[in-house]
């Protein structure tokens, strides 16, 4: 008799085992948007957030992002730490910081984000950096990015 209850204890054990979940992978898709069909208040906001992010390597004066200007995982990941470690990587490459270049406009259609793609201009000419700054529905930075620049864009 104990052997019967300890083998169908067992049995259920082995039964009420979980299975792993399989997550399937949403695909992120951006749809280029022309300049003229952004407003022009998404398109300012976003210029004057991401200069000021890059603009502070130029005057050492950090500015943390207000609640009204970006999303809680924005603003805890904007440090000065991160800052100070990479303003001294850029100003040593690249020179002083001068000015962003809007270049192209992308949509994200799973959740309406607009992402701006900016040409970072340094004093030297070896500088080829790229901004991203994407702007949630509720006009708020929900992510601030920068890379090398390459021609055609990608999704990293």
């Amino acid at each position: 008799m104990k052997n019967t209850i300890l083998f169908l204890c067992f049995v259920l054990l082995i039964g009420c085992k979980s299975k792993p979940v399989v997550v399937i992978p949403v695909a992120v898709e951006y749809i280029k948007v022309s300049l003229s069909e952004v407003d022009a208040y998404q398109k300012k906001k976003a210029y004057d957030l991401g200069k000021r992010v890059l603009m502070i390597c130029n005057t050492s004066k950090f500015i943390p992002f207000k609640e009204s200007e970006a999303t809680p995982s924005v603003i805890k990941n904007t440090t000065l730490e991160k800052h100070s470690e990479i303003c001294l990587k850029f100003r040593t490459r690249y020179g002083s910081f001068k000015d962003i270049k809007l270049v192209e406009i992308y949509k994200n259609t799973a959740d309406n984000e607009i992402l701006f793609r900016y040409k970072a201009l340094y004093e030297r000419i070896n500088a080829n950096k790229e901004l991203r700054v994407t702007l949630n529905q509720e006009h708020k930075v929900s992510s601030i990015k920068t890379m090398d620049w390459s021609a055609s864009f990608q999704y990293k």
